[in-house]
């Protein structure tokens, strides 16, 4: 389990249980930077689980937010949004909701709730937009939402806050995650698009590709962001040099950690702080899918910033949660990150 944000707790037994990835590693002849960065020990108890089915009958989802009345609100690849009942009855397809690219990876994205959305009925969420000349690129919407107790309702007051620059003409790495900041301020993650040599606007700050942004509701630049009164940035810019990522949470504390894919290993935990490079495709933990290094083939550069942890074999990180409950104690304040690859539940302390 993760301790302190930088290296693996080895209290007790730990430095002493086996690893829970015991796949051998892609990158072979790489090292971690330091003890604890990846491996980690399997846990000391098992924690017992079950799982019931509350719904089906649903398309491919990519988020989930529960409402202020005990229902879901649940967003699909294919650009349709429905609320789930508490009984676990779908309503229909909600309107106003705006055409989304879903080829590929692009779809209905992520979904977040105002912080005052019991008042105002706002809601956010980020897709991949199409957009005039064939290209298209993730944007960040808000709307409020008007429902009835039968599940069916629509989006009102639909507007586009927020695009992330320059369209391509891809269908990969969109993102996307949402997460609010204690201020109100909103978190948006987005992908570099993934082919080559397009993925190098990562480390290009003019360029809105591999990124996180702060950005306030109304979608201008926040006001502590990085870059805010640079002439030759993005002022939206909170950190740089991202691959893809899909994974994001304020935790109690008002820290942002995000979980972003790698490509052949290195799928990557990390804490972005302001105006930080986090190296990709400069160094990574993994490697190209045909086997060949990823650019110089490098984990570590000066004034680039080390994962807190990496997988090697990947997990295919998804949504991410800070567990704040009562059910399992032994997971208080851990990270639950979802593996696409894995088929599991993550457990970070």
């Amino acid at each position: 389990m993760l301790s302190g944000g930088h290296a693996l707790a080895q209290s007790g037994d730990a430095a002493t249980r086996p690893p829970v990835a015991t796949g051998a590693p892609h990158g072979a002849d790489q090292s971690p930077a330091f003890e604890g960065q990846t491996r980690a020990p399997q846990p000391a108890t098992d924690v017992a689980v079950s799982t019931e089915i509350v719904a089906d009958d649903l398309p491919k989802l990519w988020s989930m937010e529960f409402l202020t009345d005990g229902r879901m609100l649940v967003a699909a690849k294919d650009g349709a949004m429905h609320i789930v009942g508490t009984d676990g009855t779908v309503g229909e397809a909600l309107a106003g909701v705006p055409d989304v690219d879903a080829r590929g990876q692009g779809g209905l994205l992520d979904i977040a709730l105002a912080p005052d959305f019991a008042d105002s009925r706002m809601i956010f969420f980020s897709f991949s937009e199409p957009r005039d000349g064939g290209v298209n690129g993730t944007s960040v919407a808000a709307a409020e939402l008007r429902t009835d107790d039968a599940g069916s309702g629509t989006l009102e007051n639909v507007r586009v806050i927020f695009q992330q620059t320059p369209g391509y003409a891809g269908t990969k790495h969109f993102g996307s995650r949402l997460a609010f900041a204690p201020n109100g301020d909103l978190f948006v993650t987005v992908g570099e698009r993934s082919d080559t040599p397009i993925r190098d606007q990562a480390q290009d700050v003019t360029s809105g590709l591999g990124k996180i942004f702060r950005i306030r509701p109304d979608g201008t630049p926040a006001d502590d962001s990085p870059f805010v009164d640079a002439a030759d940035a993005l002022p939206e810019i909170w950190s740089y040099g991202h691959r893809n990522l899909q994974s994001a949470v304020v935790d109690d504390a008002g820290q942002l950690w995000t979980v972003e894919h790698g490509p052949k290993g290195g799928d990557e935990l990390n804490r972005p702080e302001q105006g930080l490079n986090y190296g990709w495709p400069v160094i990574t933990y993994g490697i190209d899918y045909s086997g060949a290094p990823i650019g110089e083939g490098i984990t570590a550069q000066d004034g680039m910033e080390q994962p807190v942890y990496y997988w090697d074999p990947v997990i295919g990180p998804s949504g991410m949660a800070q567990y704040q409950g009562d059910e399992f104690p032994e997971w208080q304040g851990a990270l639950l990150i979802g593996g696409l690859v894995s088929q599991g539940l993550v457990a970070l302390q």
